[in-house]
């Protein structure tokens, strides 16, 4: 009996052993499919394939651009400052000696053609009316005489060689007024103010907005300094200088992009309207005019710029990037697209031009249109290499 009882206990502890370890397998199993979150994972084949999860796709913030076609073929690089087009910029200073009596607008107001500026008050100007006026009415008393004498001399009563006396007198009397006019005018205020009086008023010559104001209440206002300097904001040019080899290549209309030290990693689009007709002998350079549009207000005259610019044929074209998108993998070049489906990117190779600024040339791989990522392609990159070498560490 001893040998089969202990036979016997033996086959019940064995059997218990495997199920507790059965068990505890399952448990183990069940756990860790609960506990194991998902992961970002990489499927190969013709199209390779991100798959990112919810909870990281979050954290990578994703933007995307749209490939584009921007000028090609040979470009140069110019340096260059923001000025106010000549024909949107107007500095306003009194046309004599004058107190300022009244100040209208203020530094960074907008203002219409004629809009009233300031009022000034200049003794000049008063005497000069006062002159124009007296003039004005010894001239209607000397016409008003030869009529009377005319009509005397038609009646006989006095003799043509007084009537033409009094006439002479009367385009003498003329005469002053007319002098007295081209004299009040040029004080460049004829027009403005009472008859008589001192006073007159300041007018913008141009729409625009007050970007300088040194009138104050009280000041003598000097005809050599401006009062007021007004300029449209809308449009600016931007004076670069080229060498006159590279000028000489620069087409009216070519489409440039500039870029500031103000706005890093920002390009603004403007197009060449005039090319110099004189070289500067001591640099070598000619002046090139860019036009921008300035409808967000961003730009300042007065900021610095380099600006690129396409020489020869501005019909030239190339396919371009944000730098940002294109990231460099150990086989090559790639970026990443977005797909149909949420968190999942198309890895795809692409190949590698030049540098344009903030974007870079791309020569095979994508077409004008395609959408990239641009922010987060950084960190798709480095969870795919992660990645990559994760599966190669479970593989051994």
């Amino acid at each position: 009996m001893k040998p089969t009882l202990l036979l016997l206990a033996a086959l019940v502890g064995l059997t218990a052993c495997k199920s507790s370890k059965a068990e505890h397998e399952d448990a183990h199993e069940a756990g860790h499919d609960e506990a194991a979150p998902e992961k970002l994972h990489v499927e190969s084949g013709d199209v390779i394939h991100v798959h990112v999860p919810p909870e990281m796709l979050r954290d990578l913030r994703v933007t995307t651009a749209k490939v584009e076609a921007r000028p090609g073929g040979e470009s140069v690089t110019a340096l260059g400052e923001l000025t106010f087009s000549e024909d949107a910029y107007a500095e306003v200073a009194s046309p004599v000696a004058a107190r300022v009596a009244s100040v209208a607008v203020t530094t960074g107001q907008a203002v219409k053609q004629g809009q009233r500026l300031a009022e000034l008050q200049s003794p000049e100007l008063g005497r000069a009316r006062a002159d124009l006026q007296a003039t004005q009415a010894r001239a209607t008393a000397a016409r008003q005489a030869a009529d009377r004498k005319r009509t005397l001399a038609e009646e006989r009563i006095v003799a043509r060689k007084d009537v033409q006396a009094a006439e002479a007198d009367a385009a003498a009397a003329d005469a002053e007024v007319a002098a007295a006019k081209a004299a009040l005018m040029a004080l460049g205020a004829g027009g403005a103010g009472g008859e008589g009086t001192s006073g007159f008023v300041l007018k913008s010559p141009i729409d625009g907005t007050v970007v300088e104001r040194t009138a104050r209440l009280g000041q003598m206002a000097d005809p050599s300094q401006a009062l007021f300097r007004i300029g449209d904001l809308s449009s600016l040019w931007l004076v670069v200088h080229a060498f006159e080899r590279d000028a000489v290549r620069l087409k009216s209309g070519a489409e440039a992009r500039v870029t500031f030290a103000a706005f890093p990693g920002q390009e603004f689009a403007a197009k060449v309207g005039h090319v110099g007709q004189r070289v500067d002998p001591r640099s070598r350079t000619i002046p090139v005019r860019l036009e921008l549009d300035n409808g967000k207000g961003l730009l300042r005259p007065g900021m610095s710029a380099s600006a690129s610019i396409p020489l020869g044929d501005p019909g030239a074209t190339l396919t371009a990037v944000p730098a940002a998108a294109l990231q460099r993998l150990e086989n090559g070049w790639v970026v990443f697209l977005p797909t149909a489906e949420a968190g999942v990117f198309e890895q795809r190779e692409v190949g590698r031009g030049r540098s344009l600024g903030t974007q870079v040339e791309v020569l095979s791989g994508l077409v004008v249109g395609d959408e990239v990522v641009v922010e987060g392609a950084f960190l798709l990159k480095a969870e795919v290499e992660k990645s990559e070498g994760g599966g190669e560490e479970h593989g051994h």
